[in-house]
């Protein structure tokens, strides 16, 4: 990222709690799960150092299409994201894997770990796709929650499995939690 370069963060409240967000001038740079104060702190000095400028909390609108998108999908509207992202935060195979699950795993849709990574020319490679699904810097507009084990098991989530089911059932693959 280029020295000066604005990074913008705000917080807002969602169907899985509040979510940070951060963008650049280039798109959406993170989306941080459960984003109260303490975390919200940590991600801030993680994201001055990674992108080299100290995030600003929303001042010039580059997060208003993200709060709107993400408001609309929260609403349950399936037509997914439409948003320029900033990759800045992911590099290498974990880039390419990234890309193809937000090309490839439309809304309502899941895909198996071992699934994705044939699709991007690396079959076997079913943990490093969890690895990469892991690093994922965009959870939720990147639909790393999509991802599941070839037996049916949701797998791992770094928003917390409940997050996960949650997100699911919103999509429409798992049913509502009755209580």
């Amino acid at each position: 990222m280029e020295a000066g370069s604005a990074v913008e963060w705000t917080v807002v409240e969602s169907g899985i709690g509040p979510l940070l967000l951060a963008a650049t001038a280039k798109g959406l740079v993170r989306v941080e799960f459960h984003a109260g104060a303490e975390r919200r702190a940590r991600m801030l000095g993680r994201l001055a150092e990674q992108l080299g400028t100290r995030p600003v909390e929303c001042a010039s609108g580059l997060l208003a299409e993200p709060i709107r998108q993400l408001h609309r999908y929260f609403a349950g509207d399936p037509r997914g994201f439409d948003l320029p992202l900033d990759w800045s935060l992911t590099a290498g195979f974990n880039r390419q894997v990234l890309r193809e699950l937000a090309a490839g795993v439309p809304y309502g849709t899941v895909v198996g770990y071992g699934e994705l990574a044939r699709r991007v020319g690396q079959p076997g490679g079913a943990q490093a796709v969890g690895a990469a699904m892991g690093a994922n810097p965009l959870p939720v507009v990147v639909p790393c929650h999509r991802v599941v084990e070839s037996d049916g098991g949701l797998g791992g989530f770094g928003g917390g499995l409940e997050t996960k089911r949650r997100l699911l059932a919103l999509e429409g693959v798992l049913p509502e939690p009755l209580f």
